[in-house]
């Protein structure tokens, strides 16, 4: 068991409370309910249409949306883990996958348009409703001690990663990642129809 004195401190008042918890969970609420609800009146030639402002159809888009819920699920332990290291070793993580980032946007882009031929308007509101649902239990689950670990992030990987993010970040990332790309699809995407 690794040493208590090695792990990161959290930063001075930033303590995710039940409030916090709750809002992250409401913002799953809100993305699937608005992606649930843009799917239900999007016409097949919106879907294929090119998003605004990236390279990617509105059908690759919603589904790149969706796969920051996905990525969570991969970062969570990842930050557990990298919590209880020295910040030598985080930083050391962070440098080296900063320095990916050709391989890494390639992968995004290509990755997204190809599982968005899997995840499609017909699956991709029901992936995120399972995604949700999950991470929104295991958050409940989470003690304050295991939201307030640490650990260091590439940040030019994404514009929502932070020089050092905590296990509580992790969970809230997801929907700032869903609300910025909801801006880039070249049609409505609100909830009023």
């Amino acid at each position: 068991m690794m040493r208590s004195k090695n792990r990161w401190k959290p930063a001075p008042g930033k303590k995710t409370t039940m409030t916090g918890r709750t809002d992250i969970t409401a913002g799953y609420g809100r993305a699937c309910a608005e992606l649930e609800g843009v799917l239900s009146r999007a016409r097949d030639a919106e879907l294929r249409e090119r998003s605004a402002g990236t390279r990617w159809t509105n059908e690759e888009l919603l589904f790149h949306m969706v796969f920051g819920y996905m990525v969570v699920r991969t970062l969570l332990p990842l930050v557990k883990l990298f919590g209880h290291l020295p910040p030598l070793f985080n930083n050391a993580f962070a440098r080296l996958f900063n320095a990916g980032i050709r391989p890494f946007d390639w992968v995004n882009y290509w990755g997204s348009r190809a599982a968005a031929r899997v995840y499609n308007r017909h699956r991709t509101a029901r992936k995120l409703r399972r995604l949700t649902t999950t991470l929104a239990a295991r958050l409940e689950k989470e003690s304050e001690e295991s939201l307030a670990l640490r650990m260091a992030f590439p940040t030019r990987w994404d514009p929502f990663f932070d020089a050092v993010m905590t296990v509580a970040d992790v969970y809230a990332y997801p929907t700032l990642h869903f609300d910025f790309h909801a801006r880039q699809l070249s049609f409505p995407f609100d909830t009023d129809g």
